[in-house]
């Protein structure tokens, strides 16, 4: 997916406008002026393989959360990344990722988001009782993700996820450190260029038997 960041407002915008990932939004109660305090939650989600396009409060412990669609499927719904941060020790909070597009989630089967923060980088799931998946009439009968969590750390900056996230940097550097190994039964050249203009790339193996290359690709 293709990052466009831009800045809106949190009760601003219809779900079908999203486009761009909200970048470092401050959600604050309606009629609130003025620095933000701790516990006005801040959002972002404009760095690589991160989605979220709208943030709407709807008390100080409940917020509903719209994904923007995939770049070649406006129809499709699924993936969400992003941050949080200003938050308060002990504050409990409800996110509801309310546009959903899927009939049928393994969120129904036990799976939860994974998260993170700066002083505990190591990827953890969610506990699965925390989390309900479910149809909701309020919105548009869309499938709702819900989860309920608690900020330990005010300094820290906590990141959530739909699963691990495995981004296209990262798949590059791994490809080139296969190179520079310069193996002699594995090569790669580009294909071609996505939408967004990343290269494709094909991996090329193949399996030395009696002198003989017979290639596979994968």
């Amino acid at each position: 997916m293709k990052n466009s960041c831009i800045s809106i407002d949190g009760e601003s915008g219809a779900e079908d406008a999203l486009v761009g990932n909200v970048n470092k939004l401050t959600v604050s109660p309606p009629g609130y002026s003025g620095a933000p305090r701790k516990g006005h939650l801040v959002f972002d989600a404009c760095f690589e393989s991160g989605n979220l396009g709208r943030v709407d409060y709807i008390n100080d412990f409940e917020f509903d959360l719209f994904i923007r669609p995939d770049t070649c499927n406006p129809r499709f719904r699924v993936w969400f990344n992003f941050t949080v941060e200003n938050v308060r020790e002990t504050q409990r909070v409800i996110f509801n990722i309310v546009n959903f597009s899927k009939t049928k989630s393994l969120y129904r089967d036990g799976m939860s988001p994974v998260v993170k923060s700066t002083s505990r980088p190591k990827w953890q799931r969610l506990p699965p009782k925390n989390v309900y998946y479910y149809r909701c009439p309020d919105h548009r009968r869309n499938y709702v993700m819900s989860f309920a969590f608690c900020f330990d750390r005010e300094d820290d900056v906590y990141q959530f996820a739909y699963c691990y996230p495995y981004t296209y940097s990262r798949l590059q550097h791994y490809l080139a450190s296969l190179e520079r190994k310069h193996l002699p039964y594995l090569w790669r050249e580009q294909l071609g260029l996505s939408v967004v203009m990343y290269h494709t790339r094909c991996l090329r193996s193949c399996l030395l038997l009696s002198n003989n290359c017979r290639r596979k690709t994968h």
